[in-house]
Order: structure tokens, then C-alpha cells, then sequence
């Protein structure tokens, strides 16, 4: 794997590009989201660079002995950790974590190998009470 700047957006990106693929299907609804999103704007991004990055990823992931679809993450628990730690801004964490969210969602579905990615990076970055917004519980749970 290529080694990025810390919080630098290529780096960040490679998170996005990491959820994209966690299900071993990168389908037209993902692509759209992207766009819809200008995911590339968030990341501070051109839309080409963006791409580039996610392509530079999925080279590396072939190009590595990992590559094993089977309903999991494409990258060991090792490599998943060095890329979460890659990103150590606060800020640029929810901020990858929420776009992750909303890609891995998009098409109804949470595969197995999308959860690891959330999971991983809430637990690696300390995002419980991130993912926990009043905003977004049932009324019933939420504070009065």
C-alpha cells in the first residue's frame, strides 16, 4: 500500500475508495453518490483526483497478496488500522466516517466487508457518540 500524508486528502479519500469497494461491488448508485455528494469538494479534491485515488487503491489492492473477496473486507486488520491512522484530524474523521456511511447505505444494503470499514473506523477513531446523534433516534429514545 502507498503511504499518503497524514490527513491529507488522498489519504482521507482512500477511506472513501476502501467503503466502496468493501462489498466487492462497485455499482452505478456509488458512482452517482459520489457525485451528488462532490465527494472530491469534501475531501478537497478535483473530481479526476478523486477517481485517480480510488484507482491508485484498487492497484494496490490487486497488486497485493490480500485481494480475497469472501464477504469481508478487502484488507487485513493490519492494513485496515494503518489506513484509519492515517487520518488523525478530528474533524476530518466524522467527516470521512459520515460520506462512508451514507456510500455504504446507498444501495439498501450494509454488506459484511462495508460494516468491517464503519466499525473498524468508529472503533479506531472513538466515534461511538458521533454515530449516536439525537437527531437521528426515534423519538422515543430521544432526549426530552
Amino acid at each position: 500500500m502507498r503511504k499518503y500524508a497524514q490527513n491529507s486528502p488522498q489519504a482521507a479519500a482512500r477511506i472513501v475508495a476502501l467503503t466502496l469497494v468493501a462489498d466487492g461491488d462497485v455499482g452505478k448508485a456509488e458512482f452517482a453518490l459520489l457525485d451528488e455528494l462532490a465527494v472530491h469538494q469534501q475531501l478537497g479534491l478535483e473530481r479526476e483526483a478523486l477517481h485517480e485515488v480510488v484507482d491508485a487503491f484498487c492497484e494496490d489492492l490487486l497488486s497485493s497478496k490480500q485481494l480475497a473477496w469472501a464477504d469481508s473486507c478487502p484488507v487485513d486488520d493490519y492494513t485496515l488500522a494503518a489506513l484509519l491512522e492515517e487520518i488523525d484530524d478530528p474533524a476530518l474523521r466524522r467527516k470521512v466516517l459520515d460520506l462512508c456511511v451514507k456510500l455504504a447505505a446507498v444501495d439498501g444494503h450494509v454488506a459484511l466487508g462495508e460494516s468491517i470499514v464503519l466499525v473498524s473506523a468508529v472503533e479506531h477513531w472513538d466515534l461511538h457518540h458521533h454515530m449516536l446523534r439525537a437527531s437521528e433516534l426515534p423519538p422515543s429514545l430521544q432526549a426530552n
